[in-house]
């Protein structure tokens, strides 16, 4: 099984996720897929890529939820090689990447086929496995971490919510513009096979930014006057943006640096408590510059540039 791009009149066409089940507190189904995925502890495993915007999310739900001890996870060497991601071993080691815990498997595509057998589609990171099952729930991250918010508050250690249900219009609202301009957007720029597609996707990318910036010069969070899902999506395209997507995805119009209240906004979101320990900005350079071969062909992972996202605040905290 092999990992293939596609794209049509030169734009990049990300697949759909083909596992949709829903965990839920008392095993009901959810909102797609079928129901007996009950919210226990020990239950469940996450499979994640450090290097993968989508994966970081879930890890930062995780920690943030207090989920550590009740969803163990295993995370794939950041090299990913044409036959998908692969999980480190004894030949195979990389500070960082783990062995598969649960199954074993040396590729991740093992565990699609173990879960459908016959699977064709696109093998992808966050993966969410039902250990009592023996299948995949889910492999779309904005439906893991919806799960992680809630479904489990019963075995979490925080009661915070990220997705209240006063702010839900407006949080699903801004999560769909900033999806397909800025979270996919980069990736449309740079797996983008015509100037003109990667110029349209360019374009749009740094009018969204522009925009960002402006909001975010008027108040703290994107939506209402506290974090929320909306902010965790957006962050964790913004923390690589400097260091892969400026140069790499060729985003070169403006640096994160180059707008203010943005990366202000980037490093206040970098700082609260256990979200830096889920950024491994190692991971995330060298799986992009060595494993895309097609964009970098000499697969030489740059030194810098060196950013420091716990520099002290400079902007005034908006009430």
């Amino acid at each position: 099984m092999k990992v293939a791009f596609k794209t049509r009149d030169g734009e990049f066409i990300r697949p759909d996720s083909g596992f949709r089940n829903w965990v839920t507190r008392d095993g009901s189904a959810g909102p797609s897929g079928e129901g007996d995925f009950a919210a226990e502890a020990g239950r469940y495993h996450l499979y994640v890529s450090h290097a993968c915007p989508w994966a970081h999310r879930t890890l930062i739900f995780r920690k943030l939820k207090g989920l550590e001890e009740a969803i163990s996870v295993s995370v794939v060497h950041p090299l990913m090689p044409e036959e998908s991601w692969v999980f480190a071993d004894a030949d195979n080691a990389y500070p960082g990447a783990t062995q598969d815990h649960v199954n074993g498997a040396h590729y991740l595509y093992e565990n699609y086929l173990k879960a459908r057998p016959g699977f064709n589609g696109q093998v992808t990171v966050p993966v969410l496995w039902d250990k009592k099952r023996q299948t995949i729930v889910n492999n779309e991250s904005s439906e893991i971490i919806r799960m992680f918010n809630s479904a489990f508050d019963a075995c979490a250690s925080s009661d915070r919510d990220f997705y209240p249900e006063a702010l839900r219009a407006e949080i699903d609202r801004i999560n769909k513009e900033i999806y397909v301009t800025v979270n996919n957007g980069v990736y449309m720029a740079g797996f983008a096979t015509s100037q003109r597609a990667y110029e349209k996707a360019f374009d749009r990318l740094f009018a969204t930014l522009d925009r960002l910036e402006q909001h975010l010069s008027k108040q703290r969070y994107l939506v209402g006057r506290q974090i929320t899902e909306a902010d965790w999506r957006l962050f964790t395209t913004l923390v690589r943006f400097d260091a892969v997507y400026y140069s790499h995805f060729k985003c070169n119009q403006k640096r994160l640096m180059d707008y203010p209240a943005l990366w202000a906004y980037t490093r206040e979101l970098y700082q609260v408590p256990g979200v830096a320990e889920t950024v491994n900005m190692d991971h995330i350079k060298y799986h992009y510059y060595a494993s895309h071969t097609k964009i970098n062909p000499t697969g030489i992972v740059p030194k810098g540039p060196e950013i420091d996202f716990m520099l002290p605040h400079d902007r005034q905290r908006l009430s």
